[in-house]
């Protein structure tokens, strides 16, 4: 056994009182702020919903030839939710695919400036790396203890776990992007007479948006993969199968949940690449141009 040096138990106590009289003041203020991200979640997940199966399909299957021009791809998605409906999970599935849409776009949202502000800025990106490696190492039930006591079981704490899960690949890859950008291309700009927002907006973002994409498709991915942990508190869809199977040891309930959850994991990581490798193409032949 290790031998105590320093009793932590009054350290232990501290941050739990702490939490607890956040939860205890702030609690009302913490859900108000948070309302909008359940009105997203549930206005996304309503949309799916009432969607007819075979619309959802013509989409997703549309937007996957749009991203290859070739028959390879949307077969994949077509039979991939076929799948999804044939197994009686078309629902948990819609759900799932909302927390996961909801998710992506609010880490969209806060993680691209950040990469931007990183990106411009070598002490910040210094003071915020630390902070996005912690975000990637600690476990994500650690996320899930604050979050399920400020607002209770439910789907805000699986949405904010979520988000906090997924957000640090696309603040990586948004400043790696933009500072991987031409100093030569950029010299070009300057000597246009462009000011700073016009470089970002006209010459940065758009040579490093195949970079950003990958950094979607990485935050997708990873928001995906929280949905059976985030089943735990109430997120419902194929995690929650996938915990049923579980706990009651039914086999195939597991497995056939936890394809489907391979399968949209196919279909998002497939459509979002080939969008990125067409990003490359036309960026590839402009500069040759």
């Amino acid at each position: 056994m290790f031998p105590e040096i320093v009793n932590t138990k009054p350290l232990r106590r501290s941050i739990d009182d702490a939490l607890n009289w956040v939860v205890r003041n702030w609690g009302d203020e913490f859900e108000a702020a948070a309302y909008p991200l359940l009105m997203l979640l549930k206005s996304i997940e309503n949309l799916l919903l009432a969607t007819p199966w075979w619309l959802i399909t013509v989409i997703l299957v549309g937007i996957a030839w749009l991203a290859t021009r070739r028959w390879q791809l949307p077969t994949v998605v077509f039979f991939a939710l076929m799948f999804l409906g044939v197994m009686e999970l078309w629902e948990d599935a819609m759900a799932t695919m909302a927390l996961m849409i909801a998710a992506t776009l609010t880490a969209i949202v806060i993680a691209i400036p950040v990469g931007v502000w990183m990106s411009r800025s070598l002490n910040v990106r210094k003071s915020i790396t630390p902070l996005l490696d912690l975000m990637q190492t600690l476990p994500s039930f650690v996320y899930l203890i604050p979050t399920v006591m400020i607002f209770g079981p439910g789907k805000i704490p699986a949405l904010i776990a979520t988000i906090v899960y997924a957000s640090p690949p696309l603040v990586r890859l948004t400043d790696l992007g933009l500072r991987s950008v031409d100093p030569a291309v950029m010299e070009a700009s300057r000597a246009f007479g462009t000011n700073p927002s016009q470089r970002l907006f006209g010459v940065q973002i758009p040579l490093a948006l195949p970079t950003i994409l990958a950094g979607v498709n990485q935050t997708t991915m990873m928001a995906l993969s929280m949905v059976v942990i985030a089943s735990m508190i109430g997120a419902g869809g194929l995690g929650y199968q996938v915990l049923q199977g579980i706990g009651r040891l039914e086999v195939s309930r597991g497995l056939f949940a936890g394809l489907g959850i391979v399968a949209l994991a196919i279909i998002f990581d497939r459509v979002t690449q080939a969008f990125g490798k067409q990003l490359q193409a036309r960026i590839g032949l402009a500069e040759a141009r």
